[in-house]
């Protein structure tokens, strides 16, 4: 990074940092933006151009890529979205079907396993098997390491929120995958708690404290205070009802659980909310944030707004008071010509929620 910008960084940083501070506020009385996919690197031209003719709007929706975690969060995100992929054996993912796509179109073989993790046993991370399975941290374990060593080094940091899907849908012409089972899930847990550390979490049983059940918690406003939280992750478990009923039947109640779940409010476990739809679901998000919950909501998605330069969907974001917003443009698209890029008002990513916290 050159040292001009890491000083611009720095004042920026420190003037979010400053700026919330000084308001007391609890976590939920913030608006974050995030990366979705968060891992992702460059997908191959040659299996982009393989699938345009397969399915021209699938490839068009993967035109995107990520810079590493530490890079984001330098930049100021405070939002990452992970999908992980069952294999406690290993090598179920190695040798990549896509490769063969690559070789026959005279393209060179990327460096896309340099560690060879994915012979390694453990939950890994990428998109799509076969296809897109170019990723930053292949193990989920090193990105769990990734983000300690850098939350170590930046110990003051704000709260990063990480919202986990546990992929274990099979796509015609792939390998098939693993099914996250109830133990398969809560090996999620376990991987969070030994490469990151429960110092390092904010979890369902810290919000709630003495009361009755978390929902009782989330509605009484018992969301901890910023600056009590510093240096701190928060993980929810992105799922299905049904699979999010698979990880209870492992944590009832989320008891000793690192996981929040994605439970409809009404339930005893509910407390975030994911809501990708903000321009149809703005109403709802925000009648959500003001009874006290937190609630995850997109910016863009599979391209589009950014194609169309289209900021109607993030302006409903964040009128919505939705705390979570994510995006795949913290920074212009280098696939396609666009000046489509998401932040607040003087490029940061961070600060006082509008629905919650008054000028």
């Amino acid at each position: 990074m050159k040292p001009l910008f890491q000083l611009i960084l720095f004042f920026a940083c420190t003037h979010i940092s400053l700026n919330l501070s000084a308001q007391d506020l609890s976590i939920n009385q913030t608006q974050v933006i995030g990366s979705h996919n968060s891992y992702k690197s460059e997908m191959s031209p040659s299996l982009l151009e393989y699938l345009s003719k397969v399915n021209p709007t699938a490839s068009q929706s993967l035109e995107y890529a990520h810079i590493p975690f530490e890079a984001q969060l330098d930049l100021g995100l405070r939002n990452l979205e992970l999908d992980v992929f069952h294999d406690p054996e290993g090598g179920r993912y190695s040798n990549p079907k896509g490769l063969e796509i690559i070789k026959s179109s005279g393209e060179d073989i990327p460096d896309y396993d340099p560690g060879d993790a994915l012979s390694k046993p453990g939950l890994k991370l990428f998109h799509v098997q076969d296809l897109d399975f170019q990723s930053h941290y292949l193990l989920f374990a090193n990105a769990l390491k990734a983000l300690k060593n850098w939350s170590e080094n930046n110990p003051d940091h704000t709260p990063i929120y990480v919202l986990i899907n546990a992929k274990d849908g099979n796509i015609p012409g792939t390998r098939p995958v693993l099914p996250f089972t109830a133990a398969a899930l809560d090996s999620i847990d376990l991987e969070i708690r030994t490469h990151l550390g429960m110092d390092h979490l904010i979890t369902p049983d810290l919000v709630k404290g003495e009361f009755e059940d978390l929902e009782s918690a989330v509605l009484a406003g018992n969301w901890p205070k910023l600056d009590d939280v510093r240096g701190k992750f928060l993980f929810v478990l992105d799922e299905s009802e049904e699979k999010i009923d698979r990880y209870l039947s492992a944590k009832p109640e989320l008891k000793d659980a690192v996981l929040f779940v994605n439970k409809k409010e009404g339930n005893p476990t509910a407390g975030f909310r994911i809501i990708n739809n903000a321009v149809k679901d703005e109403a709802y998000i925000r009648e959500l944030v003001k009874k006290g919950y937190m609630v995850r909501t997109r910016a863009d998605s599979d391209t589009k707004e950014a194609r169309s330069n289209d900021y109607n969907t993030f302006e409903k974001a964040k009128a919505s008071g939705a705390q979570v917003i994510s995006t795949d443009y913290y920074l212009p698209s280098t696939f396609f010509k666009s000046d489509y890029k998401v932040n607040f008002e003087g490029n940061t990513f961070e600060r006082p929620n509008p629905i919650l916290v008054k000028n």
